[in-house]
């Protein structure tokens, strides 16, 4: 996997922090730099991590599956682009009453934005992927994006925030369907 796949990836994954970001900028709740600093760096750490807790928990399962290794990636990226897609065509987003910049709601938007991370390390650890250089450009995409998006947000307000998750989706079904093709026809 090439350095334009992993950034691609990195985008992807990125769609959902960057939609969230926007969201609590749109609202308000980002207008001081202690809050935009808590936002951008979560997402990104959690970006970061949840890659390589799912490379390390697929390196447990490369036994089992290793000849299918190529359509477990393919069907988790389209479920975890697939519901990303859902969720975008939504008319009905989450409200959060509180600040989703601190404590356990922070916390808890940066797991909820990073699952799809996980799924992703497992599928890396499936094809034999390395963990760590992917997983640093997650991160640094994820929080750079979030930081942009935060910007974004001050001006444009919420309306754009869905439309970022359904790009994100289809960046990773798209990769998905290289994948597959790739293993098929090599």
């Amino acid at each position: 996997m090439g350095a334009a796949d992993i950034f691609l990836i990195a985008l992807g994954l990125g769609m959902d922090a960057a939609a969230v970001s926007l969201a609590a900028s749109a609202a308000g709740y980002a207008g001081n730099a202690r809050a935009v600093f808590r936002l951008s760096f979560h997402f990104g750490l959690f970006q970061f991590l949840f890659p390589v807790l799912g490379w390390f928990l697929g390196l447990g399962l490369l036994v089992f599956i290793q000849a299918f290794s190529h359509w477990v990636a393919f069907l988790l990226l389209m479920v975890v682009g697939g519901r990303m897609v859902i969720s975008g065509l939504d008319p009905n987003p989450e409200s959060h009453g509180k600040d989703p910049s601190r404590g356990m709601t922070m916390v808890m938007l940066s797991i909820a934005v990073s699952i799809d991370a996980l799924a992703v390390g497992l599928s890396f650890a499936m094809l034999g992927v390395a963990i760590w250089f992917p997983s640093i450009v997650i991160g640094v995409v994820t929080s750079g994006m979030s930081l942009l998006a935060i910007r974004i947000g001050r001006h444009l307000g919420a309306m754009l925030g869905k439309r970022m998750e359904i790009v994100g989706g289809v960046v990773l079904i798209g990769i998905g369907f290289r994948i597959l093709l790739v293993q098929l026809l090599a």
